[in-house]
């Protein structure tokens, strides 16, 4: 089997496929759950905290004294530890989402309706040895 052909048979197959579009989907999915958690539930958690916006929580490495975390980086090295709270956060999100659309998935199979019996098969012809046997039988009470 040439390269080509074999790369063509492994590059078509269903699963490769499969994951492909599963790529395509996650990152599509990551974008959204990002808006989520940056326009969403990131206002709500720092209003809880007393207005607190944890992407500018920063501590400047290189000794510069800048409000935002943009402005810092463009100064030097800056320990972002904010942004970390973010996409931890965003991870967790991401990951409850998940669990439970695996969980609702799986609640769904268990609860597909039961395919019905199938009908009991005709009984098999008795073999001709096991006839002979009972007429010899029969004919033996008479």
């Amino acid at each position: 089997m040439s390269f080509s052909s074999e790369f063509k048979e492994f590059a078509v197959k269903g699963n490769v496929m499969d994951l492909a579009v599963g790529v395509i989907i996650g990152g599509a999915f990551g974008k959204i759950v990002d808006s989520v958690v940056a326009d969403l539930v990131m206002p709500i958690v720092g209003k809880i905290f007393g207005g607190l916006d944890f992407s500018n929580y920063f501590i400047a490495l290189s000794g510069q004294t800048a409000t935002t975390l943009v402005e810092a980086r463009k100064a030097g090295a800056v320990l972002a530890y904010g942004n970390f709270i973010t996409v931890a956060l965003n991870f967790v999100i991401l990951a409850l989402i998940i669990f439970l659309m695996v969980k609702q998935m799986n609640r769904m199979k268990r609860e597909a309706p039961a395919a019905p019996p199938a009908p009991p098969a005709p009984p098999a012809p008795t073999p001709e040895d096991v006839l002979l046997l009972r007429e010899i039988r029969d004919a033996l009470s008479r």
